[in-house]
This record gives C-alpha cells, sequence and structure tokens, in this order.
C-alpha cells in the first residue's frame, strides 16, 4: 500500500470509530489477526473479532459525545503511520480506554497522545497508543502533580500546536 493509501485508510478507520461510530465499519479497515493496544491502560486487544466486540462495547460507547482531536503532526514510512494527536474531552462518563473503572469527575481532559499504525497489505495491521498517564490523572484531579517532577499539560499541549505552526 502506499503513503497516500495508509493515510486514506487511517483516516476512513478513524471516522468509523469517531464520527459514525460503527465497530463492524472499524474493523473492515484491519487484517484478521490485527491487534490495538492503549498501553497506559492495557486497554485494546488482539484479533479481528475480538476488536469487533471491543469497539462495539467498550471503546466507541465510551468516548464522550464532545471528545475533538486535533491532528499535530504525521509522519509515514513504507509501512506504518505515526501521528502526534491531542484529544480533548470532557469527563462526564466512565472512559473504559483511559481512565477505566473511574467515575466521571466532569472535568476537561487534553491529552496528547502518539498513535502508530502498521499496515500489512491493504489493511491495518495494529495500533498502539502511547500518553502520559499521570498527566490524564492530574487533569482528572486524581493525582496532585505539585512537587512531582513532570511538566504541566498545557505546556506540552501548547509546545505542540506551536511546533505544528512552525
Amino acid at each position: 500500500m502506499d503513503q497516500e493509501g495508509m493515510v486514506a485508510l487511517w483516516e476512513q478507520h478513524t471516522a468509523y470509530e469517531f464520527v459514525v461510530k460503527d465497530a463492524d465499519l472499524a474493523v473492515t479497515t484491519m487484517v484478521e489477526d490485527a491487534s490495538v493496544m492503549h498501553l497506559p491502560t492495557m486497554s485494546g486487544g488482539f484479533g479481528k473479532d475480538y476488536l469487533r466486540g471491543y469497539y462495539r462495547d467498550v471503546f466507541i460507547p465510551g468516548i464522550p459525545q464532545n471528545t475533538m482531536t486535533e491532528m499535530v503532526d504525521r509522519s509515514v514510512g513504507d509501512d506504518f503511520l505515526v501521528e502526534e494527536i491531542i484529544m480533548r474531552m470532557t469527563h462526564d462518563q466512565e472512559i473504559p480506554f483511559l481512565l477505566p473503572g473511574l467515575d466521571p469527575t466532569g472535568r476537561t481532559l487534553e491529552v496528547p497522545l502518539v498513535v502508530i499504525v502498521k499496515f500489512r497489505d491493504d489493511l491495518m495491521k495494529s495500533e498502539r497508543l502511547y500518553w502520559d498517564q499521570a498527566a490524564v490523572l492530574t487533569q482528572a484531579g486524581l493525582l496532585a502533580a505539585k512537587g512531582l517532577p513532570m511538566a504541566d499539560f498545557t505546556e506540552v499541549t501548547r509546545f505542540l500546536r506551536d511546533k505544528a505552526r512552525s
């Protein structure tokens, strides 16, 4: 698959998740032995059949209604795509892939993340997502950042947005 095809497939996949909200369509973009893993929480799984249920029962219903994603940067190789994204949402429901088992706090969360997507033939083979879970817990009011060696999340998102403009 060429680079334009990988980008188009990835954008179609994310539209199926975030706009159309259809698990069956989302997995049509994937190989049979595909994998998806949100590494900070180990939410995801392996195999197209499992992922269909994961998207239907966990991921898609776990996306808060006001979720917005902002693509900051994208790199595309021969069989992979890497994106830096800022995802913004209100924690007004349980978000199993981000804050599993936690009651809504009502707080706004802004999550810079990186997703690495690998392709095989004309479909997606895997997705790996990484983010700073300490920053998410701090924004949700579940971790006090004072005294911890971590950047303020607003500085991180400002840096990413400034980088995207340069």
